[in-house]
């Protein structure tokens, strides 16, 4: 348990507000002391990060996307823990898919923008389990979307 709300502030890191569904989910659902967060797409204020990998996008700027999508990812939970992330004990599992070609086979250093963003920010509660796959479409086009499983107190 650290004090996550200091270490991004430290680290000049603002979470941006927690989006809203685009369709018809919830943006997490808890259960125990689980906090199970809706796939969020790589986007900003200023609009969606589209691309694929292999083709249009470097893995550095996947990589990017996927940060992003870590930022957003840590919203959620910080909305779900009543605004104070401080109550999040650690990341269970980021599952994160990557829009690529079908000969592209970096989608792991891709998704490390996101593991190595949870990393930086939350030390050993960052750490966790992982899968990261390619598709050959994901929705609106954007380049990378993440979902977790993080658990709280």
């Amino acid at each position: 348990m650290g004090n996550h709300t200091s270490r991004l502030a430290a680290l000049g890191i603002t979470l941006p507000d927690a989006p809203a569904p685009s369709a018809n989910y919830v943006p997490y659902a808890v259960t125990g002391d689980l906090v199970h967060v809706s796939g969020q797409v790589s986007a900003t204020a200023d609009g969606l990060i589209t691309g694929k990998l292999g083709d249009t996008m470097s893995t550095e700027d996947g990589a990017a996307a996927a940060r992003i999508c870590a930022m957003l990812l840590l919203s959620q939970v910080r909305a779900a823990c009543g605004g104070d992330l401080d109550r999040l004990v650690r990341v269970v599992k980021l599952t994160g898919f990557v829009n690529a070609t079908p000969d592209y086979g970096d989608q792991p250093q891709v998704i490390n923008g996101a593991s190595d963003f949870m990393v930086e920010v939350l030390g050993d509660a960052g750490r966790h389990a992982r899968s990261a796959v390619g598709m050959a479409s994901l929705p609106f086009g954007v380049a990378v979307e993440i979902e977790g499983i993080f658990q709280i107190r």
